[in-house]
């Protein structure tokens, strides 16, 4: 006995669009998720007082770069991975050296450089030298004989009689110091992978209306 199949040029056509329209749903649903765990990140790190510069460095990309394909993907990263990072997991931080980490008090004022000041950069741009205080107890000190000018901040006194000179603390000295844990990324993570399946649907569903 033989047998003959024919196939309907209708049936092939509506399965090629079936899959098209399944490869416009899913590359649609990754382009979502991909977007809404951007934003949603985004918003985390805002809320946690981090400012909106750490928040700008989350990006996210989609693949394919164009078209559609059922494989599509979304990718969603931070280009300050370190500082992300380290407010995502609260780590405990001790210095490089084994010694002390400097945390600078109001009096040292800013690095030129943004951030935090070392005492090696206050130095050389205060012309003053850090003299160190041990304490009993508390953390240990790194202070600085000179007046505080109007901002607070530790400067040389150009009085020749002492008038204005004081003591003042530059940096506390802590041994270690534990960050603490701002930031959930897992959990907005988790969500836009939960909602991928519902998402797949509602944009096949809308290709159907």
């Amino acid at each position: 006995m033989k047998l003959k199949v024919d196939i309907d040029p209708d049936i092939v056509a509506m399965m090629a669009a079936e899959v098209a329209a399944g490869e416009r749903a899913v590359t649609a649903a990754m382009r979502e998720a991909g977007t809404g765990l951007k934003s949603a990140w985004r918003l985390q790190i805002t809320g946690a007082g981090l400012g909106t510069r750490l928040a700008n460095s989350i990006r996210s990309q989609n693949f394919p770069r164009s078209g559609e394909s059922l494989d599509a993907a979304a990718l969603v990263w931070s280009k300050a991975p370190v500082i992300i990072g380290a407010h995502d997991t609260g780590p405990l931080i001790r210095s490089k050296n084994g010694f002390w980490l400097a945390i600078p008090l109001p009096a040292a004022g800013k690095s030129l450089r943004g951030g935090r000041i070392t005492p090696g950069e206050w130095e050389r741009r205060r012309g003053l030298r850090l003299r160190f205080v041990y304490r009993r107890t508390g953390p240990s000190l790194l202070v600085a004989e000179g007046r505080l000018n109007t901002k607070g901040q530790a400067v040389v006194s150009r009085s020749k009689t002492g008038r204005g000179k004081v003591t003042a603390p530059i940096f506390l000295l802590v041994p270690q110091v534990k960050l603490p844990k701002r930031l959930d990324l897992a959990r907005d993570a988790d969500r836009a992978f939960d909602s991928v399946p519902g998402l797949i649907v509602a944009n096949w569903l809308e290709e159907r209306i």
